[in-house]
């Protein structure tokens, strides 16, 4: 396999056989691919051969061009990371309250995870090995959706070790409901609707 020069003439020289895309388009393809598998048949439909076949390269295409399984995995978490975080900064209003656009990125967070429950899972339930370590690229992803959940609450919390905590409980209990209601395990112990048990969880923890 040929890798793409720096050159002008040759940067749109691919990393797959055919040589029909440049490094970034094939990870894009490829995590694209990855995200519809997982999409449609959770953690367990996702292998590299699998993977390969989809979009019709050799396995040594993607590990060459974009690393093993497990950096697929993030590449798609951090994927689904980013839409989050698209979808958290279009829930906040500058004009409303910290107190309502904490609700307000509540609200999302739940329709987010019901819509793409498979996709959304999966950066819960890929786990790497002990040993290894978060590249920089998909902490920065994760921190991006974190942070604008720690700019929200700064008002109502504002020091920064007890925000820090605020949003990891706030964010592990919403995770908490979000999973219990997709898999549709809620109802064994309440009747009540996510949202309402989510707007009561942060409302009653940032208090009147």
């Amino acid at each position: 396999m040929t890798e793409p020069t720096r050159s002008r003439t040759t940067a749109r020289r691919g990393t797959g056989p055919r040589g029909e895309h440049s490094r970034e388009e094939f990870s894009a393809l490829v995590t694209k691919a990855a995200e519809g598998l997982v999409r449609t048949e959770g953690l367990r439909g996702l292998g590299m051969r699998r993977l390969a076949a989809v979009i019709g390269y050799a396995p040594n295409s993607i590990y060459n061009a974009v690393g093993d399984l497990d950096t697929v995995v993030m590449r798609v978490n951090a994927r689904t990371l980013a839409r989050l975080h698209a979808a958290l900064v279009a829930s906040v209003d500058a004009g409303a309250t910290p107190r309502a656009n904490a609700l307000a990125l509540a609200d999302t967070y739940l329709a987010f995870v019901a819509a793409d429950p498979q996709v959304w899972s999966l950066v819960f339930e890929h786990t790497l090995a002990p040993d290894s370590a978060f590249p920089e690229w998909y902490a920065a992803a994760l921190a991006q959706a974190t942070d604008l959940v720690d700019r929200v609450l700064a008002p109502m919390i504002p020091d920064a070790t007890e925000r820090r905590q605020a949003v990891a409980t706030l964010w592990a209990g919403l995770h908490g409901l979000a999973s219990l209601s997709t898999s549709r395990k809620l109802a064994v112990l309440t009747p009540e609707p996510p949202r309402d048990l989510a707007r009561l969880l942060v409302g009653r923890f940032l208090g009147p």
